[in-house]
C-alpha cells in the first residue's frame, strides 16, 4: 500500500495549481479526506484552486458562473400542485429524476408529468420514494414506453407493493385511457432495482442512499451527492409514529439543499388519540342511526392504519360487534400478505405483536372483492379504494349511498383538487355520477385526517435539525406553499439561521451555484515526503467521477486499477541521403550518437533510426524526452535536400561564416520544433536568440556554441550546444 501524506494526528497539506503542478501550503483543518481512489486507507488532501479560469467577471462586476457549477432543480410535476410528483435534478452534467407519478384528477396522458420538457435518453438515474400513484403511477409507462436507458431504484417493500398497487389502478380505471398494460407492468418489474435503507449506491459518480420517511411502508427519503454537493429529497414524510410505522429519520449528515413536501402548509395535525377518537365516534353515530359508513382509501397505505384502529376498537366495544366491517379490494389478500412479510420494517409495537400473532390477521374485519360479497341493506362499515373516488368501488358505493341522509362518508386522507373526494368536502347539494347524471347528496361528509404527511410543526422541527441553506418546496397547492414559506420565514427571522426558500411551478427551474473546492489525493512515491510550504511538485492528475488523485506516472499501475500500456512509435519518411548526414545533424543537438551499423543509429539511447532503401525509419518508445527528440529530428529531415551527397559530409571550419549561419538556422529550427516559434526571438545579423518558456528565459549565442546566461528554468541539454 502506498504511503499517505496525511500523517497520524497531523494536519494534511493543501496544494494549489493548474494541470499537474502544485504548490504546497499548510492548512489547519482541511476537513475529512475523500475516500481513497484505490483500496486502502486515507490519502493526503491536496486542493487546487477551484474554478480557476472558469468563473469570470463581467464588465459590470457581476460574476459569470460556469454552467457546470449550477445545480438546477426543475419540477416536471408537483410544482405548486399535489400530484404527478417528478423532480429533475441537474448538476455537473448528471441528470436525475426523483419520482414518476400521475395526477389523480386527470386521465391518460393528461395525468403524466411534463416529460416533453426533457430528453429522456439523457436521464441516468430514477429514484422512487414510495408506491403511491402520485409518486409511482407513471413508472410502467416511463420504463416501457419511453427511451429511458438509465437505472431505477426503490426499496424492497416499495417494489413489492408497487406491483399490486398499479394492478389495482389498472382495474379501477378500465374504460379510461390506459397508459400501460398488465404486460408492461410485469416487464417493468425487471427494470427496477432495490436497495435497503442506509445502503449507499454509486452510479456514474452520483452517490445516493435512503432514510426511513415514515409515510407508508417502504417510503424513503433520498440523499443524493454529486461532486460533494448534497441534496435531500424527502418525498412524502411524517415525523409522527403511528400504529404500525416508524417516524421519519432526521439525517445526521449535512445537506446543501432540501427538496421537501408542503402538502399541509402551516396546518398542524390533531394528536393521534384525538383523531382516532373522532373517527370511531363518527362511525358509531352513523351505525346507530341505521346508516352505512364509507371510508374511501387506497388499497395499501393508510388503509392498514385504519384497519388496525377499527379492529382494536371493535374488540373493546361489544355494542359494535353486530355491525360488520369490510375491507373491499380485489387485491385484499395479496396486499395483506405483503404487509405480513415486511413487519420487520415497521415500528416496535408491531414487532412485539408479531412475536405473538399476526397483527394483520383481523378478527372483526372481512376482506371482500366487491359489492356482491356483502349485504348492502344492513348498516355496515366499508373501506374501499380508491381514496379520491375518481372511479372504482368507492365511487360506485358513494353514488349508491349518498342520497340517504342516514349514511355517511368519512374522508380519512389527503384529497387532491379536481377529484370527487375534494368536491364533497364542500358539501354540495348534488353530484355528477360517472354516467353523467345529477343526483342529490344528502349523506353526511366528515373529514378526519390520517394522512401521514408532515405538518407545520414537524416541518419546522425537521428544518431546525438540518439547517439547510436552500429549501425548495414541492408537492403542495400554490396557496399552501406560499403560507408555508411565510410561516418558516417568520419562525426563523430572529435566529442566526439564514436560508432561502423557493417555490417553483411546474417546468420552472431553480438554479443554485456551487463552486466548491476540488480535493486531490496524493498517493505513491509523491506521498512519501511531506513538501515544505511553497515547494513545487508535479505528477499525473487522475479523475474518476468527481474524485481526483495525483500520482507519479511510474506508480499508476500500483495505486490505481488503470492498465499500463507502452507505446512504440514508428515513422517512415522519404530520404535519399545517407545515415551519416543524419548523424552529423544530430550531433549538433546531442553528443550521444551511436552508429551501430551503416544503416542503423541510436541517439541518446532512446531514438532508433534505420535506413531502408529510399526511406528512413524512426522508432522510439513513448516518453516526453523521446517525443521531443523525434520531433526535432523529423523537423530537420524535412529541410534536407534530396540531392545531398550520399557520403557523410566532413565538418567545415567553424571560422566559415556560412557554417555559422547553417548552425544558427539549425538551432533555431530545433528550438522552434520543441518550444514553438512564438517562444524564440532571433537576431539573424548577430546570430543570437532569446528563448522564453513559462516565465523562464535563456540567451543563446550560437557563434560561441554556448548559452551565455540562463536562469535554471530550462534543461541544460537544450540550451548548451556543441558544433
Amino acid at each position: 500500500m502506498p504511503p499517505s501524506m496525511e500523517n497520524r494526528g497531523g494536519a494534511p497539506f493543501m496544494a494549489s495549481g493548474s494541470g499537474g503542478d502544485y504548490r504546497a501550503s499548510s492548512v489547519p483543518n482541511a476537513g475529512p479526506p475523500l475516500r481513497p481512489y484505490q483500496r486502502g486507507g486515507a490519502q493526503a488532501v491536496v486542493t487546487p484552486t477551484a474554478g480557476r479560469g472558469r468563473v469570470a467577471k463581467k464588465p459590470g462586476g457581476a460574476r459569470q458562473v460556469d454552467e457546470e457549477d449550477q445545480l438546477i432543480v426543475r419540477p416536471l410535476g408537483a410544482g405548486q400542485e399535489v400530484g404527478r410528483s417528478c423532480i429533475l435534478l441537474e448538476f455537473k452534467g448528471k441528470k436525475i429524476l426523483l419520482d414518476m407519478g400521475i395526477h389523480p384528477a386527470y386521465n391518460g396522458h393528461a395525468s403524466l408529468p411534463y416529460l416533453d420538457h426533457i430528453n429522456v435518453e439523457e436521464i441516468e438515474l430514477l429514484l422512487i420514494t414510495h408506491f403511491h400513484l402520485d409518486h409511482a403511477g407513471a413508472l410502467p409507462y416511463f420504463l416501457m414506453k419511453t427511451k429511458f436507458k438509465g437505472r431505477c431504484f426503490m426499496t424492497h417493500a416499495t417494489k413489492a407493493i408497487y406491483r399490486w398497487m398499479l394492478a389495482d389502478f389498472l382495474r379501477v380505471s378500465q374504460g379510461q385511457e390506459q397508459l400501460f398494460t398488465e404486460s408492461d407492468l410485469e416487464q417493468s418489474m425487471e427494470k427496477i432495482e432495490t436497495m435497503d435503507f442506509h445502503e449507499e449506491k454509486e452510479i456514474g459518480g452520483v452517490r445516493f442512499w435512503g432514510y426511513t420517511a415514515g409515510h407508508v411502508l417502504g417510503a424513503a427519503m433520498f440523499m443524493i451527492e454529486i461532486a460533494g454537493v448534497r441534496v435531500l429529497y424527502t418525498g412524502d414524510f411524517s415525523k409522527e409514529e403511528d400504529r404500525h410505522l416508524c417516524a421519519a429519520e432526521i439525517p445526521s449528515e449535512r445537506c446543501d439543499v432540501v427538496i421537501m413536501e408542503s402538502t399541509y402548509g402551516i396546518h398542524v395535525h390533531e394528536d393521534r388519540q384525538t383523531r382516532e377518537h373522532r373517527l370511531v365516534s363518527q362511525i358509531a353515530n352513523i351505525l346507530h342511526r341505521g346508516g352505512k359508513v364509507l371510508i374511501p382509501s387506497f388499497a395499501l397505505g393508510r388503509a392498514q392504519e385504519i384497519l388496525l384502529i377499527l379492529d382494536e376498537h371493535w374488540k373493546s366495544h361489544p355494542e359494535l360487534q353486530n355491525f360488520p366491517m369490510y375491507y373491499a379490494s380485489a387485491l385484499a389478500k395479496k396486499c395483506m400478505s405483503v404487509y405480513e412479510t415486511y413487519t420487520g420494517a415497521m415500528n416496535d409495537r408491531i414487532k412485539r405483536i408479531s412475536a405473538v400473532h399476526n397483527p394483520f390477521k383481523f378478527e372483526w374485519i372481512q376482506s371482500i372483492r366487491g359489492r356482491e360479497d356483502f349485504d348492502e341493506k344492513e348498516p355496515c362499515v366499508v373501506i374501499a379504494s380508491p381514496g379520491m373516488m375518481q372511479s372504482g368501488l368507492s365511487r360506485e358505493l358513494f353514488e349508491l349511498w349518498c342520497s340517504d341522509p342516514k349514511n355517511g362518508c368519512i374522508i380519512a386522507g389527503y384529497v387532491v383538487e379536481g377529484t370527487l373526494g375534494k368536491l364533497i368536502l364542500t358539501e354540495p347539494t348534488e353530484i355528477t355520477t360517472l354516467a353523467g347524471q345529477k343526483i342529490p347528496r344528502r349523506c353526511t361528509v366528515d373529514y378526519v385526517s390520517f394522512s401521514a404527511h408532515t405538518d407545520f410543526k414537524q416541518t419546522t422541527d425537521f428544518i431546525t435539525a438540518l439547517k439547510p441553506p436552500q429549501i425548495i418546496l414541492v408537492h403542495g397547492e400554490a396557496a399552501e406553499m406560499g403560507r408555508l414559506k411565510m410561516g418558516l420565514n417568520r419562525e426563523f427571522e430572529n435566529t442566526d439561521y439564514k436560508f432561502q426558500i423557493h417555490t417553483p411551478g411546474n417546468t420552472r427551474s431553480v438554479s443554485l451555484n456551487f463552486r466548491g473546492e476540488k480535493t486531490v489525493k496524493v498517493v505513491g512515491t509523491l506521498a512519501e515526503k511531506r513538501p515544505r510550504d511553497g515547494e513545487e511538485f508535479s505528477g499525473m492528475l487522475l479523475k474518476k467521477s468527481f474524485t481526483y488523485t495525483l500520482a507519479d506516472a511510474k506508480d499508476i499501475a500500483n495505486v490505481t486499477d488503470l492498465p499500463k500500456t507502452e507505446l512504440t512509435h514508428r515513422v517512415s519518411i522519404s530520404y535519399n541521403g545517407s545515415l551519416g548526414n543524419v548523424a552529423n545533424l544530430m550531433q549538433d543537438i546531442c553528443s550521444d550518437v551511436e552508429l551501430t551499423s551503416e544503416t542503423e543509429a541510436v541517439f541518446l539511447g532512446i531514438l532508433r533510426v534505420k535506413k531502408e532503401g529510399p526511406c528512413l525509419i524512426v522508432e522510439w518508445d513513448g516518453s516526453a524526452l523521446a517525443d521531443m527528440l523525434s520531433d526535432a529530428l523529423l523537423g530537420m529531415l524535412v529541410h534536407i535536400q534530396e540531392d545531398e551527397p550520399s557520403d557523410a559530409l566532413p565538418k567545415q571550419s567553424w571560422d566559415d561564416v556560412s557554417e555559422r549561419r547553417r548552425y544558427f538556422d539549425a538551432v533555431r529550427q530545433l528550438l522552434s520544433e520543441v518550444y514553438g516559434a512564438d517562444c524564440i526571438t532571433a537576431d539573424e545579423e548577430q546570430r543570437t536568440m532569446k528563448l522564453d518558456v513559462k516565465g523562464k528565459s535563456a540567451e543563446i549565442f550560437t557563434d560561441d556554441c554556448v548559452s551565455a546566461r540562463w536562469d535554471g528554468g530550462l534543461s541544460e541539454r537544450w540550451i548548451c550546444f556543441h558544433p
